[in-house]
C-alpha cells in the first residue's frame, strides 16, 4: 500500500468512527474463513461495519479524536466493528460469536468517551440493544393503560354479576 492510500484508508476510518456512539476492537487470530464469512454476513444484516485494520492505520484514524485512547487496544490482529446508533449490537454479535469461536476476543473498546477494557466490552455486550430499550419502554406506558382497562372491566363484570341476582 502506498502513501496515498493509506492516507485515503485513515481518511476513511476516521470520518466512520466519526459521531458513533461505540466501538468494539476484538482480537481474531486463527479464525477460519468460514467463521469470519459467517461473522461479516451477521453484521452485516444488523447493520454493523466491521473492519480488520492495520494497527499503525487504526492509531493514526483515532489520532486527535475523542477515540485515541483507543490506541493502546491496537495490537495484535485487529479488527474494529462499530454501529451508527445502536452503542451495544457490534459488542453483541461478537460476544455471541466468541463462545463458538474461542478465537475471537473482545479487546476493549469506547463508548461515551470513555476507553473500555476488555471487561467493559464485556458489559456492553450485556446491554439492551436500541430495540429492546424500545420494546421495554412501551411495555412501560402501555402497562397502566391496560392495568386500568382491566379494573374497569372487573367492576364492569361485577355489577352485571350483581344485577342478575
Amino acid at each position: 500500500m502506498n502513501r496515498e492510500q493509506k492516507s485515503q484508508v485513515v481518511d476513511r476510518l476516521s470520518g466512520a468512527l466519526n459521531g458513533v456512539p461505540s466501538v468494539v476492537v476484538a482480537g481474531f487470530s486463527g479464525l477460519t474463513v468460514e467463521a469470519t464469512d459467517l461473522l461479516r454476513s451477521e453484521m452485516r444484516k444488523a447493520g454493523v461495519s466491521y473492519e480488520v485494520v492495520k494497527n499503525t492505520l487504526a492509531k493514526r484514524a483515532v489520532a486527535g479524536t475523542d477515540k485515541e485512547g483507543m490506541a493502546e487496544l491496537f495490537k495484535g490482529n485487529t479488527a474494529i466493528a462499530f454501529h451508527d446508533e445502536d452503542p451495544a449490537i457490534a459488542a453483541k454479535i461478537l460476544k455471541k460469536y466468541s463462545k463458538d469461536y474461542p478465537a475471537i476476543v473482545l479487546k476493549g473498546g469506547w463508548i461515551g468517551g470513555e476507553v473500555l477494557d476488555e471487561q467493559g466490552a464485556e458489559k456492553l455486550s450485556a446491554l439492551l440493544s436500541k430495540d429492546e430499550l424500545r420494546a421495554q419502554f412501551l411495555c412501560l406506558l402501555s402497562a397502566p393503560a391496560a392495568s386500568f382497562a382491566r379494573l374497569i372491566q372487573a367492576k364492569a363484570d361485577k355489577d352485571a354479576g350483581g344485577a342478575e341476582a
